[in-house]
C-alpha cells in the first residue's frame, strides 16, 4: 500500500513536518507493507502559483499530484494561519483534480501555537475533504506548542493512525465506480397515487 503525506509546513525544521512524520510512522507500525512518500508543499509553492496562472503543473508538481492520485491513503497536515489552513495547503488541493480523493482514506492534522485553534480540524479541514468526497478518519490530530512531548498527543497520533490504517486496508481496491446512468426519479405525487391504488 502507498501512503502519501502532504505537509504544508514552511519553516525548517517544521513542527508540521514533525507531526506528519510521526503520523506516518504510526501508520507504518499498524499496517504492514506501507510505502510512504512525503510531498513537501514548501518546495512546490512556485509551481503551484504558476499552475493557477498558466493551467499546467510543473514537473515536480505533476509528480506530487500523481503521487496523491495513486495513493491508497493520504495524511494531510497544515499549520494554522489566521484561524484556518494555510493558503499554500488550500492551493495544492485546489489544483488537484476534484475526483482524485473520491473514496480515498485521508487523515487530517494541523499544528498551531495555541490550543485555541484546535477546532480548525472541524471547521476548515473536515468540510474541505468532505467536499472532495474523501473518506476522513474520525480522529483528527491537532498539536499546539505545549502538546509536544505530552502523552495525550501520542495517544491521539496512535488512535488516528490506527483508524487510517484500517480504512486503507478495508478500502483498497474498493473505491466506488463512477455511476453509468442517472437513476430514474419518480415524482412524489405519482408514488402516492400508486400507494392509493394498491
Amino acid at each position: 500500500m502507498k501512503l502519501v503525506v502532504v505537509s504544508a509546513g514552511l519553516s525548517v525544521p517544521s513542527s508540521t513536518r514533525l507531526l506528519a512524520d510521526r503520523l506516518a510512522a504510526a501508520v507504518g507500525r499498524q499496517a504492514a507493507g506501507v510505502e510512504v512518500e512525503v510531498v513537501e508543499l514548501r518546495d512546490l509553492a512556485v509551481e503551484i502559483a504558476h499552475n493557477f496562472t498558466n493551467g499546467f503543473p510543473g514537473r515536480r508538481l505533476a509528480a506530487a499530484l500523481e503521487a496523491v492520485t495513486e495513493a491508497d491513503g493520504v495524511i494531510a497536515v497544515t499549520p494554522v494561519f489566521t484561524a484556518s489552513y494555510s493558503g499554500l495547503f488550500k492551493s495544492f488541493f485546489d489544483v488537484l483534480d476534484k475526483e482524485t480523493l473520491v473514496g480515498k482514506p485521508v487523515l487530517i492534522a494541523a499544528t498551531g501555537g495555541t490550543a485555541r485553534h484546535s477546532l480548525v480540524l472541524e471547521h476548515a479541514l473536515r468540510p474541505m475533504f468532505a467536499y472532495l468526497r474523501a473518506v476522513i478518519a474520525p480522529t483528527g490530530v491537532y498539536a499546539a506548542s505545549e502538546d509536544w512531548g505530552a502523552e495525550g498527543l501520542e495517544a491521539r497520533i496512535e488512535r488516528a493512525a490506527g483508524e487510517l490504517a484500517a480504512l486503507m486496508t478495508g478500502l483498497t481496491g474498493a473505491r466506488p465506480a463512477k455511476p453509468e446512468a442517472v437513476p430514474v426519479v419518480v415524482p412524489f405525487e405519482e408514488q402516492l397515487a400508486r400507494l392509493a391504488a394498491s
